[in-house]
């Protein structure tokens, strides 16, 4: 009898394993936050062939599935990929290879760090650096080229502002490019004192200087390109939205995808240039596993930091000037008539009031009411309180950076006056418009951190805990919202919300744990939630 009931149980056990579906990786024992139209939570899911086969219970899981990998989350918070909306991916990974000019409290500073940068660099045929701000030294005044011209009479020199719309160059520099005093280009300025160049070079001018930097080699991309994803999957980023590169450098990411160097996934914005639209509307946007070109990036614009956003009224710190549009009114009428037929999607960076007003209205020119080709304003960071109705009439979307809000709000005020500033970095109004708002980052102009993301969206403060009270509560985010914004409201941003953005059966496997809850921490310890794995298409990309 005890060998038959033996047998019986042996026999029982030996169906139930051999019932179990087999899969590659199980997930359980955590808080999994699907992020799904109900934000609801589970405790495991399970994973085959990079895509999500079921999310349940625990026991459901394991009872349903054997796979040759299990992580036991530990309790831990499980997240969506972060997904940044807005940000410069190639851009980023060359800043890690220059002069690293953040927060310099001088310009004195910024020249010891290129100084330094120089000695131990000494092959390098340019010295580039990023991340100087004026607004940080002392007098908030624009530097002039005298210092780097004494230290650097032989070898050129370009420094760009941190938002990338402004730089400083040497004399040999201004020299390589042939520029002049007097000169002057559209949309931008070469700045001059006394009938000399002083080396300021404001949005469009920087183009002419950087032109003439010799195009990195597939060697030299690759290595800004690895550490950047180094970096970025450090910080649960899955997927980068990349915005304004040319088709070569699409090319050579498509190359490095299909290598398999490069897991992170990116989608495509290409810049507003005739060589890019030859190349791609003829054919239609492009897609594979890990890559998606589908949108043009146009400047209406420059930023509120180097005074080259476009605005309604005079300047508050700069009576009558009023910035500039960093092209004709009558080419985003045309770039936008050219896109309304086809299937990519217009996106268009605006900081200043007038700059969006202009965006908007010819936006709504074409599209005419609401629709579904989600045509973004990327930054509508001043906002008219006449114009906000404008994003929702045509279904628009504002693609925002929280930390813009949080960085500028030292001198914004300064810059706008407190009437103006009230239609500032107002994240609650834009996303009442469409009832969704993608967030993003906008690296290397701000930190890659998407903690810093939800601290300045949730808490609108900065890493410094400033202000108190936070900055302009009544645009905050909720906790939910913010993490919409961080992952399924910036997939949708970028068409691809039927296959990442949340953990839901049938979408890639991109996932985080981490090992504080974003639901439910104290605003103090933000910052110090750290990423325990990241996961890319079932794949483990970091975490040990």
């Amino acid at each position: 009898m005890k060998n038959i009931l033996l047998l019986f149980v042996i026999s029982f056990l030996l169906f139930s394993c051999s019932s179990k579906t087999s899969v590659d990786l199980i997930v359980h024992n955590g808080i999994v936050y699907t992020v799904d139209s109900g934000f609801s939570t589970a405790q495991a899911f399970a994973v085959k062939d990079g895509k999500i086969v079921e999310v349940g219970s625990n026991e459901a899981i394991l009872n349903n599935y054997e796979a040759k990998e299990k992580v036991d989350a530990g309790g831990k918070a499980v997240y969506p990929g972060f997904i940044d909306a807005h940000a410069h991916f190639i851009s980023y990974g060359q800043s890690l290879f220059s002069v690293d000019l953040y927060d310099s409290k001088s310009f004195d500073e910024v020249l010891e760090r290129v100084k330094k940068f120089a000695a131990e660099h000494p092959s390098e045929t340019w010295i580039r650096g990023r991340g100087w701000d004026q607004n940080k030294f002392p007098g908030k005044s624009f530097p002039t080229n005298d210092s780097l011209n004494k230290y650097f009479p032989d070898k050129p020199v370009l420094l760009e502002r941190v938002d990338g719309h402004a730089y400083v160059a040497n004399a040999k520099a201004l020299e390589i490019a042939n520029v002049h005093p007097g000169q002057t280009i559209n949309g931008g300025s070469f700045e001059t004192f006394n009938g000399r160049l002083t080396g300021i070079l404001v949005d469009n001018a920087g183009d002419v200087i950087a032109s003439k930097i010799p195009y990195p080699s597939k060697e030299e991309m690759e290595r800004w390109l690895m550490a950047a994803q180094k970096n970025c999957f450090e910080q649960g980023l899955t997927t980068i939205t990349e915005c304004g590169i040319s088709y070569r450098a699409v090319d050579l990411l498509d190359t490095l995808q299909k290598e398999g160097k490069l897991d992170m996934r990116l989608y495509i914005m290409l810049s507003d240039d005739k060589v890019n639209y030859d190349k791609y509307l003829s054919k239609g946007p492009y897609k594979t596993d890990k890559l998606f070109v589908k949108g043009f990036k146009v400047y209406a614009d420059g930023a509120l930091g180097s005074r080259g956003a476009c605005l309604l009224q005079p300047y508050s710190d700069r009576p009558n000037w009023h910035g500039f549009l960093l092209n004709t009114k009558s080419h985003y009428d045309s770039v936008a008539a050219l896109l309304a037929n086809t299937d990519f999607q217009m996106c268009t960076h605006a900081i200043g009031d007038s700059a969006n007003r202009e965006i908007l209205n010819v936006y709504n020119k074409y599209l005419k009411g609401k629709n579904d080709k989600r045509w973004r304003i990327e930054h509508a960071q001043i906002i008219n309180q006449n114009d906000f109705n404008l994003f929702g009439n045509a279904s628009i979307i504002p693609s925002v950076q929280p930390t813009h809000a949080t960085s500028d709000m030292y001198w914004a005020g300064e810059r706008l006056g407190t009437e103006r500033l009230k239609g500032g970095y107002a994240l609650k109004q834009l996303l009442q418009q469409n009832g969704w708002l993608p967030l993003g980052t906008d690296f290397p102009v701000e930190d890659i951190s998407p903690f810093k993301t939800f601290l300045a969206a949730v808490f609108r403060k900065d890493a410094k805990s400033y202000p108190a009270g936070g900055f302009q509560m009544e645009n905050a985010l909720s906790r939910e919202e913010t993490i919409r914004g961080m992952t399924i409201w910036a997939a949708k941003a970028d068409f691809m919300e039927n296959e990442i953005g949340s953990i839901e059966t049938g979408k890639k496997a991109d996932f985080i744990i981490l090992d504080n809850d974003l639901m439910k921490v104290n605003e103090t310890d933000v910052l110090n939630t750290k990423v325990i794995s990241t996961y890319s298409n079932g794949k483990k990309v970091f975490g040990k």
